[in-house]
């Protein structure tokens, strides 16, 4: 019965090393096995052209890649554009990249699914099936970042983890996959320009603390009263709103990197003046910034968009107040792009 082999993307520089130590070989090979994968995002072994014949033989009767590969993209009429990944499993998950003037930003995912079952969230609808390996995350950005390059022939400037999934709940494997993609061995991006989103795990904000990250993290509010957010948010029952400030207020003192707060504007939900003031009462708790965001709708839910007018009222009250507010606007909405969105309309095509 033939050995299974082991996704080498599993494998740290050092295990690599020792691997080719133990083969008798140079370890100076593990170093340029590693550049082609997560400086070159090698896709096979026979692209590592500067290993002997003889090496790349051995790499694939020994090991493999699993790459990540587009199912189907998808471009909106704002010129977003989404993609089915497939999986190596067959699993398919989705990512965007949303252009704008000043940025390109990839939003990617972090679970084939998710638990948490937010109710304005397409995903949420979704069971979880796994959570992505890194070399899958990774994928997702050098994919978007080629489409960036290919269609706006601008490079990527920004990753938010803000696709299907929790982060938090896939903590090694994201800090993982954002280690490759921050590393001057891998992709060499700031980690100034991630975004990691989460709906709420107290515990694994304070764990990000603790591992003195530098990327950016922003909590999913959408609602500043414990009542209303259990309703939309079941996290909130075991992360309430007090669990999650001294939470915040921990990351806050650890990395001093102000948080930022993602707020959807419900029509007749939590878009009135009251509201704002519940919210407000919560962003002075820790520094903040907010991102009110207008509502994707969905077939599963009921929610709607808030009216123009009162999105305005509700971010102007803010301002008034000293906040830093930022008004985002949908993007994607005709391809099922949008925040909120992504379901994998093509999930009937993946294998059971």
């Amino acid at each position: 019965m033939a050995t299974q082999k082991k996704d080498i993307r599993k494998l740290s520089e050092e295990e690599l090393k020792n691997i080719f130590l133990e083969k008798g070989d140079k370890a100076f090979r593990a170093r340029q096995v590693y550049d082609w994968l997560w400086n070159k995002s090698a896709r096979s072994f026979d692209e590592m052209t500067n290993l002997s014949k003889e090496t790349r033989k051995w790499l694939n009767e020994t090991f493999v890649i699993l790459p990540i590969a587009v199912d189907n993209a998808q471009v909106s009429s704002d010129a977003t554009i989404k993609s089915a990944f497939r999986l190596h499993d067959d699993h398919l998950i989705e990512g965007v990249l949303i252009p704008a003037d000043s940025r390109m930003t990839a939003c990617v995912s972090s679970q084939v699914g998710c638990s948490l079952s937010c109710k304005f969230c397409a995903t949420g609808y979704m069971d979880r099936k796994r959570n992505l390996e890194p070399g899958e995350i990774y994928d997702q950005v050098v994919t978007i970042s080629q489409q960036a390059a290919d269609n706006y022939e601008q490079p990527l400037s920004n990753i938010v983890f803000m696709g299907m999934g929790e982060p938090l709940l896939n903590y090694a494997n994201v800090l993982s996959a954002i280690d490759k993609i921050t590393s001057p061995k891998g992709l060499g991006m700031s980690p100034k320009r991630i975004t990691v989103s989460t709906a709420g795990v107290a515990k694994m904000i304070k764990k990000l603390a603790d591992d003195e990250v530098k990327f950016n993290l922003a909590l999913s509010l959408h609602a500043a009263n414990d009542k209303k957010r259990n309703q939309i948010m079941p996290i909130n029952e075991t992360n309430n709103l007090d669990v999650l400030v001294e939470a915040l207020q921990y990351f806050y003192k650890k990395t001093r990197n102000r948080i930022t707060l993602e707020y959807i504007v419900f029509k007749n939900f939590n878009d009135s003046i009251e509201d704002a003031a519940e919210l407000y009462d919560f962003a002075k708790k820790v520094p903040t910034k907010i991102n009110i965001i207008e509502y994707n709708p969905i077939s599963e839910a009921s929610f709607e968009n808030t009216e123009e007018d009162k999105l305005d009222a509700f971010a102007q009250f803010l301002e008034q107040k000293g906040v830093i507010v930022n008004v985002r606007r949908s993007r994607g909405k005709d391809i099922d792009a949008a925040c909120g969105q992504l379901a994998n309309k093509n999930k009937e095509k993946a294998t059971a």
